[in-house]
């Protein structure tokens, strides 16, 4: 009878963690374990290597930039998992009470045809049409308030106050939505399925949230996609704002959700994106919070890029105008991811004589974080560009 051969690794190997062990038993000929330290697969860089973006801007520069746009748009849509959606909106208000400088209204309206839904409104005293902001909230593992991160929640005192310490945390103790009114915007902030009025979710709860909405033909990130988008359509039907002057703006995840209606809906005339930009490979590294899995559901399209980079979705919005920004030291995403990403989008926006309509600015010395500077600068440039 034939003996098997017996290959004994290397004490060291043994000793090592999962990379060097891993490394170690291909090397004899076998792989094991295969998932190694952040739930990566042992060959994660070898996946990576195999991403090439090929519907990227950069790889159709001969192309007509909006035949580009069609592809590249279209390609999105089919793999958000939601189909597009057209049920009337049927908006009621529900409440309205005056506020120095400008009116608070709650109304709710169907964002989709399987959800009618209260958002919350500021109206600036006067005549319109006003030049409007959709608000879209962060993640930040904060699931109470939703649409009260933004503006602040005069209709209740428990969310109030969690809402007031959540703008002291990340907005120097400003509501951004009050912020904006003040300035003369009128502002629509709605709840992401699992926050605010419409939540429930836990953060350990997350995954088989997104599996279940997988089971059932859905996504996370594909339904707050649709859900914003139809948000941006309602906006532009209110008879206060100015459909051609609507921005997107938002931080955190809210950021992520600011470019991508953008890149979705033609009613976002400009966008005010803060701290979520990045490459996807540099973003898929050891130690980022991505590979934590959880809140990553609601920015994850399944086969997406496959085709197509972070910053080349974001740049489906080109040629309209786009602010992003970020801490230097903001720990959620790389350097090299963020300065890849604005270079990649610099490009696409100079390719069709708009640079001057697209902002990029690193806060040196800052975190993950939306600070009164860094909003003064933000709308002081939306001002001039919406």
């Amino acid at each position: 009878m034939k003996r098997r051969s017996v290959i004994s690794l290397p004490a060291v190997a043994l000793a090592a963690p999962h990379v060097a062990e891993a490394e170690a038993r291909a090397a004899a000929g076998f792989e094991g374990p295969s998932v190694i330290t952040g739930n990566l697969p042992v060959f994660y860089e070898r996946l990576k290597d195999g991403l090439t973006f090929p519907l990227a801007w950069s790889r159709h520069r001969h192309h007509d930039f909006r035949s580009w746009k069609r592809r590249a748009r279209a390609q999105f849509e089919t793999l958000l998992c939601e189909p597009a959606d057209h049920t009337p909106f049927r908006p009621e208000i529900i409440d309205e009470q005056p506020a120095t400088g400008y009116r608070r209204r709650q109304l709710i309206f169907n964002v989709t045809r399987n959800s009618r839904v209260r958002a919350t409104m500021l109206i600036p005293d006067g005549d319109g049409p006003f030049p409007a902001a959709l608000l879209l909230h962060d993640h930040g593992a904060r699931f109470d308030i939703g649409k009260e991160k933004l503006i602040e929640p005069w209709y209740d005192d428990t969310r109030r106050a969690s809402a007031q310490a959540w703008a002291d945390r990340y907005f120097s103790g400003r509501f951004v939505g009050d912020h904006l009114a003040s300035r003369g915007y009128a502002v629509l902030a709605v709840d992401a399925l699992g926050w605010g009025d419409r939540g429930g979710l836990t953060y350990e709860g997350q995954q088989a949230l997104a599996s279940n909405l997988y089971n059932l033909g859905s996504s996370p990130a594909g339904l707050m996609a649709r859900e914003d988008a139809r948000a941006a359509a309602l906006l532009a039907t209110l008879p206060e704002v100015d459909p051609r002057r609507i921005a997107a703006v938002g931080f955190s995840m809210g950021g992520y959700r600011a470019w991508q209606v953008a890149a979705l809906s033609d009613h976002i005339a400009a966008t005010v994106s803060a701290c979520w930009m990045t490459g996807l490979k540099e973003m898929m590294v050891p130690g980022n919070n991505t590979l934590r899995g959880q809140s990553a559901f609601y920015m994850l399209h399944p086969g997406l890029y496959r085709h197509l980079d972070i910053p080349d979705v974001a740049s489906l919005a080109a040629p309209r105008p786009m602010y992003l920004t970020d801490g230097e030291l903001d720990p959620l995403f790389t350097p090299e991811g963020i300065a890849v990403a604005y270079t990649r989008m610099a490009e696409v926006w100079s390719s069709q004589r708009a640079g001057s309509r697209l902002r990029t600015l690193t806060w040196p010395g800052l975190g993950h974080i939306f600070t009164a500077e860094m909003q003064d600068d933000a709308f002081t440039w939306l001002g001039e560009n919406l």
